[in-house]
């Protein structure tokens, strides 16, 4: 997501009225809407199965690439030295997406022998600065050729500061030139990312998708008849030059990898991006981390103190905060038990809606932060994965991870979710953004039962396996660095 930038002075004046505001949002959120519930015929047409394989060249692709078949089990044609600009780098079971798909792809590119230089901020604690330097060496001291090399600028820990960051790349970079250089997200400013042809940027969130989040929050959150807020009018007012910011710096970029099918569109369709330089590569997870493994969950039910008699468990993960849709999942689960007090909520994460679960009761479990092998035992042990979000940007990993360990999800109706992820009823249960729809959706998988919701799971896992997983994304990555590197790659097979 691009920083927020603040509205020129005079850009709304301060008598700007409320009606005027609403005029901008309306002005570029129902185009926007239109856009992304627009149906995709390209993906379902391609990749019918009555259609033949896929040939061509890959940048005028507009379908993911993780659909296609990129030979995982060879090595690498060329082995490439790549630059990596990432904010943060993650240690142990720290939080965020971004961070956490960088590492997860820039792991794998190093495995398949890929020589991976990360630049990024220094760690925030003694303990993540010995985790980062464990990762750049070998027992016997010498540095390790199958993990990124790690490069922490100087200064303040879990701070970025892309000009520290820049100067180290330019000097590995005079010593023996990168063929690609990706940032994550704008880690490397549009000013300076515009002096590299060879640079790839992905996009986790773009600032339409942004203003869409606030009005899917008010929406759901501010109640019938209570004034829209100050802070909402201001919020929006900076939105809008805030797009039309963006609009023109993302040309600046080489390449662009969208997340998303959705995110792709827009780029292509409202920023205008050339199709040749978008393209849409979804985030993978670890294959290994998250898998079906049924006795596990019943391990870990049993750990936690869930009854063998629950009649439904329902697990969420990630930050408890409010634009994850933790006050909807809150009020629907409350009026959800009453009607059946046998039925159980998971939750591994933490944040500030950890207290209010934990308040309604014995039904409510809030586990905090996990590891991958602890989220392997949690979604095992649940039946269906509830995704509550507010915020229609990017692609939020946990559903992935909840479908690659055979479990149905029930999921926000955003484009991102729909267009990607349960792009099959059979995936599981969509619903509106507010509490009384998804609380619909609630009874809806009670009345299935848990042998449906297995079926359902069932489903979703050979969907993610051949989707989802960080090989997929790999070679997905893969293959766009050594297009970029050389266009005899573009070509497909």
């Amino acid at each position: 997501m691009a920083p927020n930038t603040k509205p020129k002075k005079g850009f709304l004046p301060p008598q700007t009225s409320l009606t005027t505001t609403l005029f901008f949002i309306v002005l570029f959120t129902i185009p926007a809407l239109l856009l992304l519930h627009a149906p995709s015929t390209s993906i379902s047409n391609t990749f019918s199965s009555h259609a033949s394989p896929w040939t061509g060249d890959l940048r005028v692709a507009e379908f993911a690439w993780n659909r296609l078949e990129l030979g995982g089990s060879r090595a690498p044609p060329v082995v490439l030295k790549i630059a990596v600009f990432s904010r943060k780098w993650p240690i142990g079971t720290a939080p965020g997406g971004m961070e956490r798909h960088a590492h997860t792809l820039h792991t794998a590119l190093s495995r398949r022998g890929h020589r991976v230089h990360i630049f990024t901020s220094p760690p925030g604690d003694q303990r993540g600065a010995a985790a980062l330097q464990e990762m750049n060496m070998q027992p016997n001291g010498t540095p390790t050729s199958s993990s990124p090399r790690i490069h922490c600028h100087e200064g303040e820990p879990g701070r970025w500061r892309y000009n520290k960051a820049w100067e180290q790349f330019v000097e590995e970079n005079r010593q023996d030139p990168f063929d690609v250089v990706h940032s994550e997200s704008v880690a490397l400013p549009h000013w300076l990312a515009k002096t590299l042809p060879n640079l790839a940027v992905s996009w986790h969130g773009i600032a339409l998708e942004s203003l869409s989040s606030d009005l899917y929050q008010d929406l759901a959150l501010r109640p019938p008849g209570e004034p829209i807020s100050p802070g909402f009018n201001r919020s929006v007012q900076g939105v809008i030059p805030k797009v039309l910011n963006e609009i023109r710096f993302f040309h600046n970029y080489a390449h662009h990898v969208a997340i998303s099918d959705s995110c792709g569109e827009m780029l292509r369709d409202v920023y205008q991006i050339p199709t040749k330089r978008v393209h849409v590569i979804l985030n993978g997870v670890d294959e290994e981390d998250f898998r079906q493994d049924l006795e596990l969950g019943h391990q870990f039910r049993s750990r936690i103190g869930i009854p063998q008699n629950a009649s439904l468990v329902l697990g969420v993960a990630g930050r408890l905060v409010k634009d994850k849709g933790h006050p909807i999942l809150h009020e629907a689960f409350s009026r959800f038990i009453k009607r059946h007090p046998d039925a159980y909520l998971i939750a591994a994460g933490s944040g500030p809606w950890e207290n209010r679960y934990k308040d309604l009761g014995r039904q409510v479990l809030v586990l905090g932060s996990m590891n991958p092998s602890q989220l392997r035992a949690f979604y095992n042990s649940i039946d269906v994965f509830v995704n509550p979000t507010l915020r229609p940007q990017g692609l939020d990993l946990t559903l992935m991870e909840a479908m690659m360990s055979g479990k149905a999800v029930l999921a926000s109706r955003f484009p991102s979710i729909k267009g990607t992820i349960v792009v099959d009823d059979e995936y599981g249960f969509m619903f509106s953004p507010n509490v009384e729809s998804l609380l619909e959706a609630m009874e809806q998988v009670v009345k299935e039962g848990r042998r449906r919701l297995a079926q359902r799971g069932k489903a979703c896992r050979i969907y993610a396996t051949s989707m989802f997983t960080a090989t997929k994304m790999a070679l997905a990555y893969e293959r766009m660095f050594l297009c970029i590197k050389n266009e005899t790659f573009c070509m497909y097979p």
